[in-house]
């Protein structure tokens, strides 16, 4: 893609509006504009950050043997009334009225739609288990929506719903979750905690959510060293497997947010313990009949005993990851992406456009990158150098690769790691083999 004609609205200065690091720098790099309180337009470059994170979702969801739905955002109310949500709920759930006088309600999540699915559909224990997920946007009325995508009203939102016939298989499903997560996570370049918790307005009695570390985090956590030193991705898994041994294994390590924190009965010494700010990214519930009771969810056993159905949800935070990753990953020039989730992989700068020999080279750069599958921002503006460098800093690609009337009298360019700022002068070749030997 070509700057010169891609719409990145940069900002030199930071809005006064945004508080956290995320919030600001999504604003000054033009990956989201605010339409109304806690809302956002998703524009180019922050889009493609957000759909790179919602594949990543797609494809461990799938691995792990969750298949992909659609439901709608508007869901009945009586459903909600049913299961004795409608009323519990509270002010954040925004409710509809349509034009035949008949209660709706914007979804701020799925439980009661997917087990009348479930209901609908599922006859027989033969049937089960089942895990069914979708990706959709969300609404919850917070009453002081803030810090950008972090807290906002409306989300994307990943949630998953497990169905099993008893708690056994149930913890099975939940087991299955808690490793997809670690692994999702770790593949999008975070270290994830996983951390017992409340289940909330969800229910259940088997709760984790995952925190990633961060020093602006909404949280304080409190954590074995030890946890920050274990990859879930070293070893290949298998989802049929037994997992409680891999579960257990991080369970095993204390782990806890300031709300559950006890400094008189946490068993880690200070140089065992990380102290540290933590951002919540996901959060995973087993909930048993709580839904599948009201809403009348059984299949048949083969003695013809009708069995009610334990559930469980499985929640990721897409567009929430989006600023999670930057409060996680950036310096004080600005973002710093992952490569598996930044919008380009290569930030192809030519200090000189309009400049012949420097046009030849950039534009000879931009289509055996391209040819090779590398996604590539070609800066050709003509704009100062300085402007150039300071924009691609800010907006945080993996690679900057510059091209300059020096360098290329030389048959030279200029190579940097956005991660650490390493630079080297090396050759056209050497350059382009470098970041292709990277990509594979």
């Amino acid at each position: 893609m070509r700057l010169s004609r891609y719409f990145l609205p940069t900002l030199k200065e930071t809005p006064s509006e945004a508080q956290i690091v995320s919030h600001r720098l999504m604003l000054r790099a033009g990956m989201v504009r605010q339409a109304s309180a806690g809302i956002y337009s998703w524009l180019p470059l922050g889009f493609r950050v957000l759909k790179k994170i919602e594949n990543i979702v797609h494809e461990e969801m799938q691995a792990a043997g969750a298949q992909p739905v659609l439901m709608p955002t508007l869901q009945t109310a009586d459903l909600w009334r049913k299961s004795g949500r409608y009323d519990a709920y509270g002010p954040e759930m925004l409710r509809i009225r349509d034009r035949h006088d008949r209660d709706l309600l914007y979804g701020p999540t799925n439980e009661e739609q997917i087990t009348t699915i479930m209901r609908d559909d599922i006859r027989s224990y033969r049937d089960l288990p089942r895990n069914l997920y979708h990706i959709q946007w969300k609404f919850r009325d917070e009453i002081r929506p803030r810090f950008g995508v972090m807290r906002g009203r409306e989300f994307l939102m990943k949630d998953a719903y497990s169905f099993d016939l008893d708690f056994e298989a149930a913890r099975k499903s939940y087991n299955i979750m808690f490793v997809s997560y670690l692994r999702t996570y770790a593949r999008m370049g975070l270290k994830a905690i996983p951390m017992q918790a409340d289940s909330g307005p969800i229910g259940g009695d088997l709760s984790h959510e995952f925190i990633i570390l961060a020093d602006t985090g909404e949280s304080a956590v409190y954590a074995d060293k030890r946890l920050l030193e274990m990859d879930p991705r070293a070893d290949d898994i298998d989802f049929d497997a037994d997992l409680e041994p891999i579960v257990k294994q991080w369970t095993s390590l204390y782990a806890a947010t300031d709300e559950k924190h006890d400094p008189a009965t946490c068993p880690l010494s200070a140089d065992e313990m990380i102290e540290a700010r933590g951002i919540e990214v996901g959060h995973i519930f087993y909930f048993g009949t709580k839904y599948s009771e009201p809403l009348g969810c059984t299949v048949s056993m083969p003695d013809g005993e009708k069995r009610l159905l334990h559930g469980g949800s499985y929640g990721i935070g897409v567009s929430r990851l989006v600023g999670g990753i930057i409060e996680a990953s950036h310096d004080d020039a600005g973002i710093i992406w992952p490569d598996v989730v930044a919008p380009f992989d290569v930030a192809l700068i030519n200090l000189k456009s309009g400049d012949e020999a420097c046009d030849a080279v950039a534009n000879d750069l931009y289509a055996k990158l391209g040819d090779a599958g590398v996604e590539v921002l070609h800066d050709d503006r003509d704009e100062r150098a300085g402007v150039k460098f300071a924009d691609m800093d800010l907006i945080g690609l993996p690679w900057q690769l510059t091209v300059g009337p020096r360098g290329v009298k030389a048959g030279t360019v200029e190579l940097k790691r956005r991660a650490g700022g390493e630079k080297h002068e090396l050759s056209i070749d050497s350059a382009l083999s470098r970041i292709l030997d990277f990509e594979t």
